[in-house]
């Protein structure tokens, strides 16, 4: 029993994680970015909550689908393929983010804030640019729509079928929404503080932040390959899965951290040039 506990609890701290690290998305972080730009001139008060809205529109359909999943099909397993194909999609998702946001940050003009990427807020249209904030919650549903987000659902479904199920699963949903909500909505604060700026520190911090999600996403994508090519890479990485999302964590942290710790010095930095 004390086991069964002991696996619990390490459960629910990795999809905690998880949901922090799927909130770091690129694609993710680049339609809050979207969002907020939108919203600052139009409805400036909304804009500093575009990314709360968005993870929160996010995780309900999360919630549902892995309770209904849960509710329909007791101690389901996921079949193999779904997990294979789920994270072959993602390699391919986070190899292109990676290049067209490290291509953002060496071709923005320098006296431009660079304007992070996403695939998904492209295909939305118009929908992605909308000042309600149902319609915000709305694009973050929406976003939910994909397959790898279903099969992380299912997953959930299929986990918590193992510790008492439909209750479970919504433990699990809300667990992973609180950690995307910690994520969206710190950028999408820092996104509204850095546009209502608009100076030399926000346009630092802006390429500082760009070149840490795009490397960071060629990075989680590398490591993927690794384990779907090499059979060492993926034993080595069994029971690892919360040691790696930590690590994908601190490096995020730490491009925030540098990010926030240059826009901070570089009004100094103004200063002592102009003298």
């Amino acid at each position: 029993m004390d086991a069964l506990h002991q696996d619990w609890t390490s459960i629910l701290l990795l999809v905690f994680v998880f949901g922090l690290k799927h909130g770091f998305d690129a694609d993710h972080l680049a339609t809050v970015d979207g969002l907020t730009r939108w919203n600052l001139q139009r409805r400036a008060p909304l804009a500093a909550w575009c990314g709360t809205l968005f993870s929160l529109g996010h995780g309900l359909v999360v919630v549902t689908i892995a309770v209904a999943a849960a509710l329909l099909a007791h101690q389901w397993v996921p079949p193999q393929w779904l997990m294979t194909s789920g994270a072959g999609i993602s390699i391919v998702v986070l190899l292109g983010l990676g290049v067209v946001n490290l291509h953002a940050v060496f071709s923005t003009r320098p006296e431009a804030m660079v304007q992070l990427r996403g695939f998904k807020g492209r295909w939305l249209g118009g929908l992605a640019r909308t000042s309600h904030p149902g319609g915000v919650l709305l694009v973050g549903a929406l976003f939910a729509l994909s397959f790898d987000t279903l099969s992380l659902a299912a997953l959930f479904a299929a986990t918590a079928g193992r510790f008492g199920g439909a209750g479970n699963a919504l433990l699990l949903g809300l667990l992973f929404t609180l950690g995307m909500l910690v994520a969206d909505g710190a950028n999408g604060w820092w996104i509204s503080h850095l546009l209502r700026r608009a100076d030399e520190t926000a346009r630092m911090a802006s390429r500082v932040l760009g070149l840490t999600l795009g490397s960071l996403s060629l990075l989680v994508a590398a490591f993927g390959i690794a384990k779907l090519g090499l059979p060492a890479v993926d034993a080595w990485s069994e029971g690892k899965e919360l040691g790696v999302g930590l690590g994908v964590m601190a490096v995020a942290g730490l491009g925030f951290v540098l990010a926030m710790r240059m826009a901070r010095s570089a009004p100094a930095l103004q200063r002592d040039r102009s003298r």
